[in-house]
């Protein structure tokens, strides 16, 4: 008996005890003797550079050291390191004082005719407002050397700085071929699709804007917090030098915690706060039938700062009015903090861009490959070594960026709250009720309905954002959606630093479309003050605000749900036909 009490006693000692509020749950119970690479967020003050002072008693590498661990990085930008921990060193770490949060350093991928008559840009480029002067930081798979980047017909790249984060290559290059398209999304000036031999010219919103192109993603689209995070920082280093007003980031992952913990939340907080618009993709797991598509907005797109764009399908017309929402469009609210989102959608679907010749998307995808009779005059239907097609949230966040380096060449003084609250303010707000697409892989026909967990406040129009005089003084962080059990009714909490319901102008019934909560009975075709909300059916408890619906624990979190390897990571997930070759 003796010795059965003394070997429990030695469990007990060797067990090492952890301060579970500090550890993301993915992390949590992590076995002990098991590595994880992981980011370190300390609290403010705290010494991350220990150069010369290893025996300082609390020194950061000091303390992971002690722990059996290693330091791969500083992320000073989050006042962390990326390191690498076992699981005891994980739970011990957690009852640092100075240690703030410890979460995985997470995966992330990129969130995958034209654009610009849906958005009104003729209008810009009538009136010189090109994104002329304006730097925009590109986070994203590298941009290929491409001539529509060009200043005109003079062989200069408008690509002003790059550089490589990704972990043993070096190249700026684009191998995976998701940045390049977003590249002329943003500000290709169409030079290979203009003349009198071409039917079709395929060119950015802000064809006169400056890139800086920040690789993170590898041949595999693949990147992680930590490299995202170091590309952030350098982004808003380099922002008086190139004039940095826009981020860029057409890529996203699972939501863990609150976006207050979320150390890639915390990295374009960071960079909004130091006067970069963060344009962010919501992501595309509208599809996942278990809520309907609610509930699964990717992170960063959570973050209540940043301008969160979903996507819209341009329906092969130079026309909106027949326009409709992407079913693969991620929807709100955010997971844990109910944050509505996305902010405003934009053109996504079956979008041509520049192509990178080689790079993996070229090689897996060869249908995406725009052949010379899509754009050429009596062109042949071999394929075009200039252009490319892509679908998804990644490609309509590239068209907000532009539209936002536009805004910003006509008004450079605006701030990023001003920026987005004009945008969602100025956004076009006459929608169907619903829609209705049937993938014909598997039969499933996905049903959207327009309300703000959707389409936001509404269709981003540049015209209309360029001709109005509005400022915002407040933030403009997206409301918090508050249900309320007894009425069944979801009302919008707005944050007290937000301009939202300060007056008539930036009341939520100007900006989203109605007035107070997301319940009413509205049917048919939405215009006016009932265009973004949704039915009693909808909203009721058991449909998305029950225990066992989006909050439930095992909605979005099982190994096989929204989050589970062979959901949304998978290669029929990604980059199916809903995604790659997009819907028709």
């Amino acid at each position: 008996m003796k010795k059965v009490l003394l070997l429990i006693l030695i469990v007990s000692v060797t067990m090492a005890y952890a301060n579970d509020s500090k550890i993301s749950p993915e992390l949590r119970k992590y076995p002990s003797t098991r590595k994880a690479q992981v980011v370190v967020q300390y609290a403010p003050g705290t010494q991350l550079n220990c150069s010369g002072l290893l025996g300082l008693v609390g020194c950061v590498l000091n303390t992971v050291i002690k722990l059996g661990g290693t330091i791969l990085g500083q992320l000073p930008l989050v006042n962390g390191v990326v390191a690498v921990l076992d699981g005891n060193g994980i739970a011990n770490l957690s009852n640092q004082s100075n240690v703030v949060y410890i979460s995985a350093d997470r995966p992330l991928m990129p969130t995958l005719s034209n654009a610009g008559p849906a958005v009104n840009a003729d209008f810009a480029w009538q009136s010189n407002y090109t994104g002329a002067g304006v730097g925009i930081a590109l986070i994203d798979s590298g941009i290929a050397n491409h001539p529509d980047l060009y200043h005109g017909l003079v062989p200069i790249s408008r690509v002003v700085y790059q550089q490589s984060f990704v972990p043993g290559n070096s190249s700026a290059a684009d191998q995976y071929g998701h940045g390049t398209h977003i590249a002329g999304l943003i500000a290709g000036d169409g030079l290979s699709s203009t003349g009198f031999i071409y039917s079709k010219t395929f060119k950015g919103v802000a064809p006169g804007a400056k890139l800086v192109n920040l690789r993170v993603l590898d041949a595999n689209g693949a990147a992680t917090d930590s490299i995202v995070i170091a590309a952030i920082d350098k982004a808003i280093s380099l922002k008086s030098k190139y004039n940095i007003r826009v981020i860029n980031l057409s890529m996203g992952r699972a939501v863990y915690e609150s976006y207050k913990l979320d150390p890639l939340c915390q990295a374009v907080e960071k960079a909004w706060k130091n006067g970069i618009v963060v344009v962010v993709a919501a992501g595309n797991n509208g599809r996942f039938q278990p809520t309907n598509g609610y509930g699964t907005v990717t992170s960063p797109g959570n973050d209540p700062y940043v301008i969160t764009v979903g996507a819209m399908k341009p329906m092969g017309t130079p026309t909106r009015v027949d326009d409709l929402v992407a079913s693969y469009s991620s929807k709100g609210p955010t997971l844990i903090d109910a944050v509505v989102k996305p902010d405003i959608v934009a053109p996504g679907n079956l979008l041509v861009s520049l192509e990178a010749p080689k790079s993996t998307l070229y090689n897996e995808f060869p249908g995406n490959r725009v052949p010379y009779n899509f754009y050429v005059k009596g062109g042949s239907a071999s394929s075009s070594p200039s252009y490319f097609s892509l679908s998804g949230t990644s490609m309509a966040t590239g068209v907000v960026s532009g539209i936002v380096a536009d805004l910003l060449q006509k008004s450079p003084m605006l701030k990023p709250d001003q920026v987005k609250a004009r945008l969602m303010k100025t956004a076009w707000k006459s929608f169907p009720g619903f829609s209705s697409t049937t993938d014909p892989s598997t039969g499933i026909t996905y049903t959207d309905q327009y309300d703000v967990f959707t389409i936001g406040a509404g269709y981003v129009d540049v015209e209309a954002a360029l001709t109005s005089a509005d400022v915002a003084k407040g933030s403009a962080m997206s409301p918090i959606a508050s249900y309320d059990a007894k009425s069944g009714n979801v009302y919008l909490k707005d944050d007290p630093s937000s301009v939202w319901n300060t007056s008539g102008t930036w009341s939520n019934a100007a900006v989203w479309g109605s007035s107070e909560f997301l319940a009413g009975s509205s049917s048919g075709t939405m215009t006016g003050s009932n265009a973004l909300w949704g039915s009693n059916a909808l909203w009721g408890s058991n449909a998305l605000w029950g225990s066992n619906a989006l909050w439930g624990s095992n909605a979005l979190w099982g190994s096989n749900a929204l989050w589970g390897s062979n959901a949304l990571w998978g290669s029929n997930a990604l980059w199916g036909s809903n995604a790659s070759a997009g819907e028709q």
